[in-house]
Parts: C-alpha cells; sequence; structure tokens
C-alpha cells in the first residue's frame, strides 16, 4: 500500500572456506597439508545456492582465494545465479598477524583471483576472523590500495582476536571512498549482543536471533548484516578428532538444525548482497 512500511532488507553474506581451515583445527591441520586434505566446497556452495534460490534471496560470498584457484566453477556458479563475489583474502591469515606487506600482498592477490575467475570486478574484503582492529586500522589503508571499495571486517562484539566493544555498530566511512560493513550487533540494556550469524546462530535458540534482527530493523530501522560459513551446513563434514588427534567437531545434530534455522531466517526476512544494499548503484556490476 502505498505510504505504508517499508521492510527492511538486510544483508547475508557467507564465509567461503574449508571446515579444516578454522582456527580451531590450525594446530592439527597447518597450512602445509591443506592440499591433501578432502575438501566439501562444491556440494557446500550447491547446496547454499539451492536454499536461496528456493527463496529467491541473494547474498555476497566472501571467497578465499585459496578456493577459487583450486573450485574456479563454484566461483563462478555463485556470480551465474546472481549473488556478489567477494574477497575473503588468498590464505586464510588474520590480519592481526600479518604485517603491513604481507597483507597488502594477500588482499592483492585475492582480488586479482576472483577477477580473473569471474571475469567481473570485485568490490568488497573480509578480513579473517574480523580481525581488523584499534590496534591495526593501518589494514584499511591496506584495502583501499588494494583497490576495494568497501570492508566487512569488523565485529563489535566481545569475539575474534580483536574484540572492539566500542565500535560503531552499522556501515560507515572509514577511510575517503572505503565503506566497513560491521556484522551486525544489537544493544539491549546498555550491553552489546551478538545478531549477525556465526556461532551465536547456531547454538542460541533460533527465536533469540530472530528477536535480535527484528529488533534491529524496527527500533533501529536499520539493515543487519548477517554471516555463516558453508560447512556449518555439512551433514557429512569429517571429524577431525579422530582423524587429526584433538579437536572439536561440531556434533552431528548440528548441520541438520543449522539448515533449519536458516530456512527459517531466509523465510522470516529478506535479504540481498552487500553491495546492492550499501554501495552507490553506479559502483555495482
Amino acid at each position: 500500500m502505498e505510504g505504508g512500511p517499508v521492510e527492511i532488507v538486510n544483508a547475508l553474506t557467507i564465509d567461503v572456506e574449508e571446515y579444516f581451515q578454522t582456527p580451531a583445527f590450525a594446530a592439527r591441520v597447518p597450512r602445509s597439508t591443506w592440499d591433501s586434505v578432502p575438501c566439501r566446497t562444491e556440494a557446500n556452495i550447491d547446496r547454499i545456492l539451492a536454499l536461496l534460490a528456493e527463496h529467491d534471496a541473494r547474498a555476497t560470498f566472501f571467497m578465499l582465494g585459496w578456493i577459487a584457484d583450486r573450485f574456479p566453477d563454484v566461483a563462478r556458479r555463485v556470480v551465474a545465479a546472481g549473488h556478489e563475489l567477494a574477497s575473503h583474502g588468498y590464505e586464510r591469515v588474520a590480519a592481526v598477524e600479518q604485517g603491513y606487506g604481507q597483507f597488502l600482498a594477500d588482499i592483492r592477490l585475492a582480488k586479482a583471483v576472483l577477477e580473473d575467475i569471474s571475469g567481473i570486478p570485485v568490490l568488497g574484503y573480509r578480513a579473517p576472523e574480523f580481525s581488523i582492529g584499534p590496534s591495526n586500522t593501518w589494514a584499511f589503508d591496506c584495502i583501499v590500495e588494494a583497490g576495494y571499495r568497501y570492508s566487512s571486517s569488523l565485529y563489535p562484539f566481545s569475539s575474534g582476536p580483536l574484540p572492539d566493544l566500542h565500535g560503531e555498530r552499522f556501515a560507515h566511512e572509514v577511510r575517503t571512498g572505503l565503506l566497513e560493513v560491521p556484522v551486525t550487533t544489537v544493544e539491549v540494556l546498555g550491553s552489546k549482543w551478538p545478531a549477525g550469524g556465526g556461532n551465536y546462530f547456531r547454538r542460541l535458540p533460533y527465536g533469540a536471533s530472530r528477536w535480535l534482527i527484528q529488533r534491529i530493523n524496527d527500533v533501529d530501522k536499520r539493515s543487519v548484516t548477517f554471516h555463516f560459513r558453508p560447512w556449518e551446513l555439512d551433514p557429512e563434514q569429517p571429524e577431525l578428532s579422530r582423524q587429526w588427534g584433538s579437536g572439536r567437531p561440531m556434533r552431528s545434530s548440528e548441520p541438520s538444525r543449522m539448515t533449519t534455522r536458516l530456512k527459517r531466517l531466509l523465510a522470516d526476512f529478506r535479504w540481498n548482497r552487500i553491495d546492492h544494499l550499501f554501495l552507490p548503484v553506479s559502483s555495482v556490476i
């Protein structure tokens, strides 16, 4: 109805990395062994693309260059389905663990690989583990220098290697021409609570996540930026504790529960790509 309330569209994002590349398994699955470990990328991305198509949703896929190099057809399928292909760096190394030159080289390489494979500009970047914070804001200078238009590398909550409890909650310019789109938190009773997915979405009751997202849409009148990882939906993810020694695999029930919750999320809210929601129309291809 003309003049009625406008339904807010939220940003759905996927961090495309393999199950064995998470920090919890770094000691047991070192970088030197990655090429010999079975990958689950193709099946997991196809599963996600089918879910998104079923709900007419669009998303931003932050893909490792390492993944795109090995599965170029996966990157192309993401683009062909109408989603945004963005960068998660080439190697999965937290920004806080790198110096200026190493970080710049990594994100430049990732951008070049993704653009060469997809044939379209890559505008966005997300640091692994949301590892940009008050102690390494120089990383934003690198992101500008590498040619990105936006970053989604902050999670202003007590999460990740560089928690920033006082950081801005919504999209803001961090350098001239560079927008930062943080994963979303909600303020309740003077405290921040995670509303942007990840482990919290998988482990908390779905109703809690739905309430938090709805509150931001209704009270703040802003879009939520939500994220998850493909391996969280994978019912056939290998149990690394048996293969590699120590390490906590997901319980066998978690992928099924995560898939059910994601379906509800896609049905309960409207979702689109970061670039379509936050960047000027002239910037988006």
